[in-house]
């Protein structure tokens, strides 16, 4: 195996957990769960919750039981504190290496080549767990390999053997005792196979990680698809994916989220809409990139028994690419009024966002559309503000009072390094 390549990968450990102990330490004596959007579902799971036999992904009414015999912590996500906590992260990650991709809120690449003058990598190792625990008091496991596929799976083996103290070298690690290790580990557990590919792979009789890099290059592309072939090029040890160090671009972007409860008036969804388009239109410049479909769908709750159902979705493709968010707001909400329905229970509304292309200054604009330069100003403006006092002024379509479509959250924590009114007290005595 080929060692003139070294790539790491460092993952939080039950990230949403991890972010919500370091604030109420009392979290640390119980088994802990996170749920998703409107507390339906576990997204994250202590390992005390995990060895109660909890599956990720498993709806709260299935597991409460279990919440009660176990006085088990359940808490709401809290999506600002995990977003910030991450950056936070990955900023420290950067220092140890430069050349960084951020491949999820808890995980990122690091390549460490050019560190190979170092004898010993995992002690390298043990200095980025160190300092992640001691600058924001999150543990963390750290994969090396000569690839990213084999970095991804060393990782795996950190988190799921106590034996490696949560750091894995691939590297450094005999073949044989390698080989052994891929004997016995499932191939779903392998980057990108996932469940559904397994199942097809079992039928093969490729059942472990070893079976697949054993497999033919070729025949195994003509079978799948050329993503297959990369993957067990990079098992045997020969690098085919490249470290993403730069911003990719969004090629289309969706905000939506279901309600707390369902709505039927069309002042409360375009209240929503309004506050989606709002998230949606930030992306797109953070992004630099300018838009050329909107759509616009709702949806009643197809779970629900009792209830009429209607989905529906529209979109208008524009003249001229755009990005001003008084324009996209407007069209938005006309084509809501065109696809809702009076007497239906709706559950969700959403944007996307798409037919995206990099902002260009000498890009030629629609004179009625996007050269409105009164729109542009109010734009920088509007962005501007929101940046330095967080969200303090929004369209007046999604200012309403009540907002009764908001999620459910009833457990959701403070904002802790967010919010000056939220800081945790307690660290201030």
């Amino acid at each position: 195996m080929s060692n003139s390549s070294i790539v790491a990968l460092i993952d939080v450990n039950n990230f949403y957990v991890s972010c919500e102990r370091i604030f109420q330490p009392s979290l640390n004596q119980h088994p802990v769960i996170v749920l998703s959007n409107n507390d339906g579902c576990a997204i994250s799971r202590s390992q005390e919750a995990k060895d109660l036999g909890i599956k990720m992904g498993e709806p709260y009414f299935k597991f409460k039981n279990l919440v009660k015999k176990h006085n088990i912590k359940v808490l709401s996500s809290n999506y600002t504190l995990y977003a910030d906590m991450s950056a936070r992260v990955m900023k420290l990650l950067a220092k140890f290496s430069p050349n960084q991709e951020i491949y999820s809120i808890d995980e990122c690449f690091l390549n460490l080549t050019s560190f190979k003058k170092r004898n010993d990598m995992i002690s390298y190792a043990n200095e980025i767990k160190k300092t992640i625990k001691l600058c924001l008091g999150l543990p963390v496991c750290v994969g090396i390999g000569p690839t990213k596929t084999l970095a991804k799976l060393a990782n795996h083996m950190a988190k799921k053997h106590e034996n490696f103290n949560g750091i894995c070298d691939f590297n450094s690690m005999p073949k044989d005792l390698q080989n052994i290790w891929m004997e016995h580990i499932d191939v779903s557990e392998v980057w990108g196979i996932g469940r559904n590919l397994s199942l097809k792979l079992h039928k093969m009789n490729v059942n472990s990680v070893m079976d697949l890099k054993k497999s033919n290059f070729k025949r195994m592309r003509e079978q799948f698809s050329v993503v297959m072939e990369r993957t067990i090029e990079e098992l045997n040890g020969y690098p085919a994916l490249e470290l993403e160090e730069y911003f990719t671009p969004r090629k289309q972007i969706i905000s939506s989220k279901s309600f707390g409860k369902s709505m039927t008036c069309l002042s409360s969804l375009q209240e929503a809409l309004s506050t989606y388009i709002k998230n949606a239109w930030k992306k797109l410049r953070e992004q630099n990139s300018l838009l050329q479909t909107i759509t616009v769908y709702i949806k009643t709750n197809r779970f629900s028994m009792n209830t009429k159902q209607h989905r529906q979705s529209i979109q208008m493709n524009l003249t001229s690419p755009t990005d001003d968010i008084i324009v996209i707001n407007k069209i938005a909400l006309f084509l809501l009024g065109k696809i809702y329905r009076t007497g239906y229970k709706y559950h969700k509304v959403g944007i996307m966002l798409s037919g995206l292309s990099q902002k260009n200054e000498n890009d030629q604009y629609d004179f009625f559309i996007t050269k409105n330069i009164k729109n542009s100003k109010i734009n920088d403006v509007y962005e501007k503000i929101n940046k330095k006092w967080t969200d303090k002024i929004q369209i007046a379509s999604a200012a309403g009072i009540k907002k009764e479509w908001k999620m459910k959250s009833e457990n959701k924590s403070k904002n802790y390094t967010t919010n000056w009114n939220e800081l945790c007290k307690a660290f201030a005595n």
